[in-house]
């Protein structure tokens, strides 16, 4: 049995008044691909920010490598290997590529360890070595998006999270990124992934969790919510 990686136990997340995660409840284990379903308001960048410390559930725990960080300040979630890439990208578009990868790695000290995580961008990411010098401003929308996941890339995760990594992105692009998904975990990174893409998410996946309004209210191996019909009507456009 592989070792459980993450653990969010009865999660409860608001933001001021408006209760956006219900009582979240969900295991990641370790090699793992999970993606999270549900429409647009239903709690899934809630509960990636929940992970990370941004904004920190009100009730309920959440247990990494065995360790309750649910109180923890986000950049000691960071430097204990989660990295995010955030929904929309979010590059410093000011910064070269160079820069903003480096920035990524803000947490940590040694250069050796720095140097190493570069080279293994650069290996995954070609594009971005002989982009290394340009501002991030000026790249395209597929090589933003290789240059968010290098950047998580960067603290050199164990957990990788990634929001909506194929947004606003050309078909055959979004085919490259889902298979630098696929490469990323063989390394032994285990990943979250937010979709909307969820059919194609799922098929790389190897479970997934729906959300509806702040509650999970499905999950299951990824095969068997793609085949389910409540799924496919709602998520898949009956793919």
């Amino acid at each position: 049995m592989k070792n459980k990686l993450l653990e969010l136990k009865d999660v409860n997340t608001y933001y001021g008044s408006i209760h956006a995660l219900k009582g979240v409840s969900m295991e990641i284990y370790e090699g793992e691909i999970v993606t999270l379903i549900g429409s647009n308001g239903a709690g899934k960048s809630t509960t990636l920010s929940s992970i990370t410390g941004l904004t920190p559930p009100q009730s309920g725990s959440i247990i990494f490598e065995g360790k309750d960080i649910t109180k923890e300040k986000s950049a000691n979630i960071i430097k204990m290997g989660i990295g995010i890439s955030p929904e929309g990208r979010e590059v410093f578009p000011t910064l070269t590529v160079m820069e903003n990868l480096k920035a990524g790695a803000y947490t940590r000290t040694s250069k050796t360890e720095i140097k190493e995580s570069l080279d293994h961008v650069f290996e995954l990411f070609p594009r971005l070595q002989e982009r290394k010098k340009q501002y991030a401003g000026t790249l395209s929308g597929g090589e933003q998006q290789m240059l968010a996941i290098g950047r998580a890339m960067m603290c050199k995760p164990k957990l990788l999270l990634l929001d909506e990594p194929s947004l606003g992105l050309a078909p055959n692009l979004v085919e490259m990124i889902f298979k630098l998904i696929m490469r990323i975990n063989k390394t032994g990174v285990t990943v979250m992934l937010i979709e909307q893409n969820a059919n194609m998410a799922l098929q790389i996946s190897d479970r997934g969790y729906v959300l509806e309004t702040g509650k999970v209210t499905l999950s299951g191996p990824a095969e068997d919510l793609r085949t389910n019909d409540e799924v496919r009507k709602a998520y898949l456009g009956n793919a």
